[in-house]
């Protein structure tokens, strides 16, 4: 039985599958602000704010009318973490969250995006379920009943273990933290009213919905 939480800060990485980095072009990120793919794991961070359980209403903030879904992974920290290296980078994993990672949509990733990434609710987590073979895992994203996105791990730039090798040189993660794989960009939207399904083999499933603004 896993025991471990999601208790600290988690953090998200952009632009880790080479499907995103096909869909902005090459020319984009050649051309500025980028002048270049990312040569290190371009992260931002999800505060306590956004962290709802499965089954949660999520409002949209005022003046939205869609929010992105990225379905994700999240790896839970089973401890402080620090320079890991590849052959035991895995091994300060508890577990794994399936999380849909909500975002206004945005298209560019120059300016950190606060106010797009940060609203409240706009990281429905599930519950920290075993480590399972990431490479082999293919997320699926269902609104209102039809499958909008399939998304196979297989195709992250930097698989999990060397996300934590890159990201631990730098900074340690701590027990309970949690490292989201990444998300697709211009990921699938959903609106008010929508009912959105985030499931993968062997992870289970997370559900929840997306209402229009409070008054």
């Amino acid at each position: 039985m896993i025991k471990q939480h999601v208790s600290g800060t988690v953090y998200g990485v952009v632009l880790n599958d080479h499907a995103s980095l096909r869909k902005i072009g090459s020319e984009t990120l050649e051309a500025a602000p980028y002048k270049g793919a990312p040569k290190a794991p371009a992260m931002y961070i999800k505060p306590a704010n956004t962290r709802v359980a499965c089954g949660s209403v999520v409002c949209l903030p005022a003046g939205a009318t869609a929010v992105e879904v990225g379905a994700t992974i999240g790896l839970v920290m089973g401890r402080a973490a620090g320079r890991l290296s590849r052959d035991n980078a895995l091994d300060a994993v508890a577990g794994i969250v399936l999380a849909g990672d909500l975002s206004l949509p945005h298209a560019s990733y120059y300016r950190p995006a606060i106010r797009e990434k940060c609203f409240d609710g706009s990281l429905p987590i599930g519950s920290v379920k075993p480590l399972v073979d990431l490479g082999k895992l293919v997320i699926s994203t269902e609104i209102d009943g039809k499958v909008v996105e399939q998304r196979s791990l297989a195709d992250l730039v930097r698989d999990p273990a060397q996300l934590l090798v890159d990201v631990s040189e730098f900074m340690t993660l701590g027990q309970g933290d949690v490292l989201l794989v990444g998300v697709s960009y211009m990921a699938p939207q959903a609106v008010a009213g929508s009912q959105v399904k985030i499931s993968a083999d062997g992870v289970g499933s997370l559900q929840f919905s997306i209402a229009g603004a409070q008054a």
